[in-house]
């Protein structure tokens, strides 16, 4: 797997693997965890650029695991193969405590969930992040600004909940502070928070044909997006980006509203 050839935008002397940082005697202050969707999706790579240029620009030393990284293993656990999942997690574990791995940051919610929650009783033991929670403490900590780019002021963005962010891990603070530094006019779905409707793709349902219903979930999540009146749809899961997107185009509503992850709108708003 090349998890690494997706930079044509990215500055290749800053975002180097771990591995070569390691080969000159330099550890990095956190690891970019960047995920397969954020590796091989043509829409998530995009994701994963924005990310790569916030920290740049706010001048962290990171690293990723490059061809090195493979699936977390969340898949094959939510599918019920436990024995895979613990083959691929011991695999990831014993090359991230090999290179002393101390804090990781991702921005998909699925191996956030899994490396924090999942991977300590099996020996890999992290301080593991979100994206919007760094994206947040940038902003808090006064080395990020929405400057210098798009603005967003007054724009009506609505935020949808990941459940393996929120449900599952308590964040539903983080990406929405973010979205407030934009001066934007953040507005609630019916259903948010620990309330809030999943996206579809949960579970491995996203590898999968939908339930047999009267509607697709993720269609009815995007009609209750698009009834705030939001020209941007705010998501924080390269997951949800997919079936948000695909709800969009479904309803033939690409003219009225835009996906856009945080940290995609957090690079606009500061012109990276």
């Amino acid at each position: 797997m090349d998890r690494i050839n997706l930079k044509p935008d990215i500055d290749t002397d800053t975002m180097n693997t771990i591995a070569e940082l390691a080969a000159a005697g330099e550890e990095p202050e956190l690891l970019f965890w960047v995920g397969c969707a954020g590796s091989f999706d043509e829409r998530a790579q995009r994701i994963t650029r924005s990310l790569a240029k916030i920290l740049d620009h706010t001048g962290i030393k990171y690293a990723v695991l490059g061809t090195e990284e493979s699936c977390t293993g969340d898949p094959a656990k939510r599918a019920g193969n436990e024995f895979l999942f613990q083959t691929m997690a011991l695999s990831n574990i014993a090359i991230l405590n090999g290179y002393k791995v101390k804090k990781i940051v991702t921005a998909c919610p699925h191996c956030f969930n899994t490396l924090k929650n999942e991977y300590p009783e099996l020996g890999g033991n992290y301080e593991v992040i979100h994206h919007t929670q760094l994206i947040r403490q940038l902003i808090a900590d006064g080395k990020l600004k929405a400057a210098n780019g798009e603005s967003f002021r007054g724009k009506k963005i609505t935020y949808h909940d990941p459940c393996y962010l929120g449900r599952g891990n308590g964040v539903y603070e983080a990406p929405r502070e973010v979205l407030e530094a934009l001066d934007a006019d953040l507005v609630e779905m019916k259903r948010s928070r620990a309330g809030g409707l999943c996206c579809g793709a949960g579970g491995a349902q996203l590898f999968k044909e939908p339930e047999k219903g009267s509607k697709e979930i993720n269609v009815e999540r995007t009609e209750e997006a698009l009834s705030t009146g939001a020209q941007v749809i705010a998501a924080a899961c390269p997951f949800c980006m997919t079936m948000l997107r695909d709800g969009v185009k479904q309803l033939d509503k690409e003219q009225q509203a835009e996906v856009l992850d945080v940290a995609e709108l957090t690079a606009r708003a500061n012109g990276l």
